[in-house]
């Protein structure tokens, strides 16, 4: 099965330099009928096997969480990104995305279901050798194992270097493994756990751990604000004796293994975020449509469809965008002339900047989506009665999974700016080419007409602001740019904004080529996204050169600025009410 639609392997952050044609990018639309398989097998899965016992999970009844991952190696949801050899199906990346997104109607048990595939059978599958990979991935493949990743500390969440659990050689080549590894997910039940320790307190290293080994233990669950169901506890090491064999990669180069890890870990989070928004908008429209007030339903009130209708449109710009990448990953894969670890393993690094846009964009939205479910349902949305509720707890942790917001925003840009230095990537001869441009007398064309001629424009100009505060940022800053947290945050803004509004308008050309039956609906969705990006991007800006320049230079920036980004907003209130409308008819998210 197949995703690539383009010749040529594309490259990370190439899409901010050039132009990309609709028909080369995937979509939800293009998903054949094996994709359209594993959809409704994993989501009769969540619907009628773990949605039905979703209390039992949060009463820690962690046999049956073993259960249900046993019940996934049958179905074989596990197994997308694994070769035959080892157990798996060996799919496209359009699969996991596919299988992440309808998983997530349970969130608890999707952080279960996550721990599985992108922390544990990833980090083998990228970084074991092939006895390891034999020994361990048909154990967790098949669900006849459960696995965790053991790299966060009390005192080293976001600074995964700074891990203070030790790892001393024996004479006899095994390791004595010490430390406390914090806020674990499946800990009180995972058979095999992925650990990272610094070797002589130094080389920083990763570990197959067994259960089983002397000294592995794990402490009590951990009380938390939601995702109830799913197990968090610390992971225990004392003295705990792991053999020679089951160094997972190279001594002290632990990092490699936990980064390039987390890229995965990045995209398929934003794919549960995204698959988690369909489903609890269409779970506010069906409450919308029922629930009545002064004698008519509230789906009718405008402050209820400009809801429906935004959350409709934001889930649309990160569901395109996850599908555009899970193509180029898959693209960028099949190119590659090495072992299909080492393919893995350069697509991910290749789009890392993009999985974090993904990871950031998917966590916000769903938040912004579940939010405004609660507000919808009102004070029903306070209490256990109704699933609102529980939603609300079990997202806010997706803002810290993987890297917090935070970080991800500081890695979109830096990612690019370091390849920007090696000359991987043109990104400082295109800036300093757009700044001739801009101060150049002369003036672009109107768009067209056309369909979305106005937002094909506009995205060139969006990815052209982009260019403009990065260029001057690296410019001002230079090898002191990492420091400057604020002005990179608003970089990366401007980044998510650009590429999501890119990513809906050529999904919504590719509707519009094919001539779908809700082509129009994709065409106003992109319409309303470009025109909202445009104010933010614009604010974004803004603020960035502001903390940049002032007086004349300030002045010259901003005139540049009004130079390169001219949108006309649209309508976008008669687009949301559409939307809205729509979505109330068919009680589901309606691009799905």
């Amino acid at each position: 099965m197949t995703t690539a639609l383009a010749t040529a392997a594309p490259k990370g952050g190439a899409w901010l330099l050039e132009g990309t044609a609709h028909d080369t990018v995937f979509t939800p639309e293009r998903m054949n009928d094996e994709h359209k398989m594993m959809a409704r097998t994993t989501s009769d899965f969540a619907l009628n096997e773990v949605i039905p016992v979703l209390d039992r999970l949060e009463n820690k009844e962690w046999a049956l969480s073993k259960a249900l991952v046993h019940r996934c190696g049958e179905l074989g949801l596990m197994g997308t990104d694994t070769p035959e050899e080892y157990g798996g199906l060996d799919l496209d990346k359009a699969s996991s995305l596919i299988v992440a997104e309808n998983i997530a109607k349970a969130a608890s048990f999707t952080v279960t279901f996550g721990a599985m595939t992108g922390l544990s059978i990833m980090p083998l599958l990228l970084f074991g050798n092939d006895a390891q990979r034999r020994k361990y991935l048909p154990k967790l493949i098949s669900g006849e194992w459960a696995g965790a990743y053991a790299l966060s500390e009390s005192g080293s969440g976001s600074d995964a270097l700074g891990a203070r659990a030790r790892a001393v050689r024996r004479d006899d080549g095994s390791y004595v493994l010490n430390g406390e590894k914090m806020w674990i997910s499946n800990a009180s039940f995972a058979d095999l756990i992925i650990v990272f320790a610094k070797v002589d307190g130094e080389h920083f290293t990763a570990f197959i751990v067994e259960r089983t080994f002397p000294g592995v233990s794990s402490g009590k669950e951990e009380h938390k604000l939601g995702i109830h169901g799913s197990s968090t506890a610390p992971i225990i090491l004392q003295d705990a004796i792991v053999p020679a064999e089951n160094v997972l990669g190279e001594i002290g180069k632990g990092h490699k293994v936990a980064f390039e890890v987390l890229n995965y870990g990045r995209f398929k989070l934003g794919a549960m975020c995204s698959g988690g928004a369909k489903a609890v908008i269409g779970e506010a429209a069906k409450y919308a449509s029922t629930r009545k007030q002064f004698g008519v339903s509230i789906s009718t009130f405008g402050a209820i469809k400009h809801k429906l209708g935004e959350m409709t449109l934001r889930t649309y710009g990160v569901e395109s965008m996850m599908y555009r990448l899970a193509g180029l990953i898959e693209e960028a894969k099949a190119a590659g002339t090495g072992s299909h670890a080492q393919n893995l393993r350069d697509a991910l690094e290749e789009f890392a900047s993009e999985s974090s846009i993904a990871k950031v964009a998917g966590s916000e939205v769903i938040d912004y989506v579940i939010d405004e479910n609660v507000q919808i349902h009102g004070g029903n949305g306070f209490v256990t009665d109704y699933p609102a509720e529980r939603h609300y707890r079990d997202a806010r942790v997706n803002r810290i999974f993987e890297g917090t917001n935070e970080i991800n925003r500081l890695l979109i840009p830096g990612i690019l700016i370091k390849r920007a230095v090696k000359g991987e990537l043109k990104l400082i001869p295109a800036a300093m080419a757009l700044l001739d441009e801009v101060m150049s007398p002369a003036l672009a064309e109107p768009p067209g007409d056309g369909t979305l001629e106005a937002e094909q424009a506009a995205v060139v100009a969006f990815r052209k602001v982009a260019l403009l505060i990065l260029g001057a940022a690296m410019q001002k800053y230079m090898q002191k740019i990492s420091d400057e947290q604020e002005v990179l945050m608003h970089v990366a803004d401007i980044m998510i904004d650009a590429y999501t509004a890119e990513s809906s308008v050529l999904r919504a050309l590719d509707a519009d080529a094919r001539r779908l039956p809700n082509a129009v609906l994709h065409v106003d969705a992109a319409r309303a996204i470009v025109s909202d990006a445009a104010a933010r991007i614009e604010a974004n800006a803004k603020s960035a050169l502001a903390a940049m320049a002032d007086g004349d230079m300030l002045r010259t920036q901003l005139a540049a600025l009004r130079r390169v980004l001219k949108v006309t907003p649209v309508n976008t209130v008669t687009i949301r009410r559409a939307l809205a409308d729509a979505t109330v008819e068919r009680g589901s998210y309606i691009f799905g």
